[in-house]
Parts: structure tokens; C-alpha cells; sequence
């Protein structure tokens, strides 16, 4: 399979297999009229198996959101035709309307208006809770 070189845009690499999908939704790749391009379970010689994600245009996006859905993703930017940033993403500290609040009792279910704000309490074992209730994310 050959998808073509990128002039300008961005590539998500080193996905751990089966998340590509994931991301492409949490970040609204759908919604895009560029080429986007969603490889699944690519040869990888570090991981066996990866996901990549290619756009074809230089857009903002949630590197919280990237961190949280899998930690360890490399972005890069193209521009040119060239690499011109690589950043590896971690795990964020906070991350806002990436997930939602499940306790039926926390003030974001009664005030819509609210984000959804999470800290990490825990790194080593990615655990997130809610900054109004304390709640665990799923």
C-alpha cells in the first residue's frame, strides 16, 4: 500500500496498535475537507504492529487529548515536504473535555456550561479524577 508523500500537515506516528480510530474521533479528524489518511497495524520494528495517522494539512491539535489516548505518540509536522518539529507527547497533568464525568451527582451533568476537567492523580497507573468531584475516569 503507498500513501503519497505530505507537502504540508502533520503525522502521527508510533500509535499503538487499534487506537488510530480513537484518536481520529476524539480529535474530529472526520469533520476535516483535507486528505486524511488512517493506517492500521503497519509493520513497526519497535512496536510489531502501529497505527498512523496522516493529514494533509497543518492544523491545531489537542496534544492533551493525544497524551491521554496513548502516551508516547510521536507528532510531526511537515512542511516543505520536510520534517521541520518532531514531538514525542506524554501523559498530560490536566486534560479538558477529552472525557466526560460519569457521577450522576457531579455538577457537570446539572451545569452543561462546565468543562470537563481532569487531573492525573496517578502516572503509573494513568489515573485520572474529576477536579469537581474526585470521581475516577473510565
Amino acid at each position: 500500500m503507498i500513501i503519497g508523500k505530505i507537502e504540508d500537515g502533520i503525522v502521527l506516528d508510533h500509535i499503538k496498535a487499534g487506537r488510530g480510530m480513537e484518536l481520529y474521533r476524539i480529535l474530529g479528524l472526520d469533520n476535516l475537507d483535507c486528505q486524511v489518511a488512517l493506517i492500521k497495524n503497519a509493520d513497526s520494528g519497535k512496536m510489531r504492529r502501529k497505527d498512523i495517522i496522516k493529514i494533509d494539512r497543518i492544523i491545531d491539535i489537542d496534544l492533551d487529548a493525544i497524551g491521554y489516548v496513548d502516551p508516547g505518540i510521536t507528532v510531526n509536522i511537515i512542511k516543505g515536504g520536510e520534517l521541520a518539529k518532531r514531538t514525542h507527547i506524554d501523559l498530560p497533568e490536566e486534560i479538558t473535555n477529552v472525557i466526560h464525568c460519569k457521577n450522576p451527582r457531579c455538577i457537570t451533568t446539572t451545569e452543561q456550561e462546565l468543562p470537563h476537567v481532569f487531573k492525573l492523580t496517578d502516572r503509573e497507573k494513568r489515573v485520572y479524577r474529576c477536579i469537581y468531584c474526585e470521581s475516577k475516569a473510565k
